[in-house]
């Protein structure tokens, strides 16, 4: 049995939290991920979930807690954002360093200066080394779907890493849409009861968390995570058919839309796959090829799928929501030129950073960077340009050396 509801991204989020139960969820609010905790919060209010929510003094703080409970065996998940993910970072480590499956949804957003509010994805980019796999939501429905399978993929025997569920603020936290909610024995059956690994209070099993690790064991302690995210592939197609199979919704690594026999393609993450999509149909009607490919995970980068999937096209166009100043693309593209290098021919590549601190990604643009790669697939141009800011304006003017503009 199902319910058909309208939800917010962040309601979806905490209605998933509500069936999972954890037993554990320690948290400080940030916008736009506010919404999730203050509405899982209502439900502990209520008597709907038993949880210990416990409420900190900052982010790290959050994590850190989260990071106990953990160890002790309990079932953990939080959310943030922005500013609040960046003050967890030195915590994040810790979790992936010592195998814990806490589960985290993120609302994405701009990291300060200037201080914005809006979503794009430079805070779950600068943690993209941090050892959490990280999976991101087109809409909420996905975010609810995704955030059931993530509980699974944290807490498989192979993985044991922590998960980040990424989705784009104020776009999707914040959007009110059309979704499916199970009912909560089927979630929760779904989701299965926790077992964990190695619980500190387990006094038959004696273990010890965060010691001092010198040179003799810290590089194969590194290599077992490194071995654990690997696994995470298989675990995620495992998990997402299993979902499929039970209610109809089946996830992978990534999307693959209108690409069977595209010549042109954008590759992206989140919400903005919905806008490409709908260009895509009208590029379609008038004779073009073009298609899109959504990546669903982002670590583990499925580079083998993706290089699959790309190497028939003629020129591809990566869109990142966020830049890596000081390298010569995006996060993404970075990371997936670097995926494309061993293909005896690979498609022509372009990389645009676009959306910053909540800008609109508009249809005019969109098309904008097909055109592009029509040209590219002629033979016309230059690919592997410095990433170019597809939505950009006439720039401020620039402060002066003592700050003045």
């Amino acid at each position: 049995m199902t319910r058909v509801v309208a939800l917010t991204g962040n309601q979806a989020a905490a209605e998933a939290m509500r069936q999972i139960r954890p037993e554990v969820c320690a948290a400080y609010p940030i916008t736009p991920s506010t919404q999730v905790m203050e509405t899982f919060a209502q439900f502990v209010a209520d008597g709907r979930v038993d949880t210990e929510l416990i409420p900190v003094e900052s982010e790290h703080s959050a994590m850190s807690a989260c990071v106990g409970a953990a160890a002790a065996g309990a079932r953990v998940m939080t959310a943030t954002s922005s500013q609040g993910l960046a003050l967890m970072h030195e915590v994040l480590y810790v979790a992936s360093g010592l195998r814990l499956p806490v589960v985290m949804a993120v609302a994405t957003r701009a990291l300060s200066a200037p201080i914005n509010i809006h979503g794009d994805h430079s805070d779950a980019m600068g943690s993209r080394d941090a050892g959490w796999i990280q999976l991101y939501a087109e809409d909420a429905q996905e975010v609810y779907d995704t955030l059931l399978q993530a509980v699974r993929i944290a807490e498989h025997p192979q993985v044991l890493l922590p998960v980040m569920v990424c989705f784009d603020g104020f776009t999707t936290s914040h959007t009110i849409e059309r979704l499916v909610i199970l009912e909560d024995a089927e979630a929760r059956a779904f989701v299965g009861e926790y077992q964990p690994a190695h619980p500190l209070l387990d006094l038959k099993r004696p273990v010890t968390y965060g010691p001092l690790v010198l040179p003799d064991y810290y590089t194969e302690i590194k290599r077992q995570q490194r071995e654990a995210m690997d696994h995470a592939p298989g675990v995620i197609r495992e998990v997402g058919k299993a979902f499929g199979e039970r209610f109809g919704r089946f996830y992978g690594l990534l999307e693959a839309f209108h690409l069977q026999d595209a010549e042109v393609a954008l590759l992206l993450m989140g919400s903005a796959a919905g806008t490409v999509k709908g260009v895509v149909e009208g590029l379609r009607q008038e004779g073009i090829k073009a298609g899109v490919l959504r990546l669903r995970a982002f670590r583990p980068i499925p580079a083998r799928e993706v290089a699959a999937a790309l190497a028939p096209l003629k020129a591809v166009a990566v869109l990142d929501r966020a830049d890596s100043v000081g390298s010569p693309g995006g996060p993404l593209f970075t990371d997936l030129r670097a995926a494309l290098g061993e293909l005896p021919v690979r498609p022509r590549m372009v990389d645009y950073v676009y959306g910053l601190g909540g800008r609109d990604l508009l249809p005019e643009d969109v098309r904008r960077v097909y055109s592009r790669l029509v040209r590219l697939a002629a033979g016309e141009g230059e690919d592997e340009a410095v990433c170019q800011y597809l939505t950009v304006r006439e720039a401020p003017r620039p402060l002066s050396p003592v700050g003045g503009a």
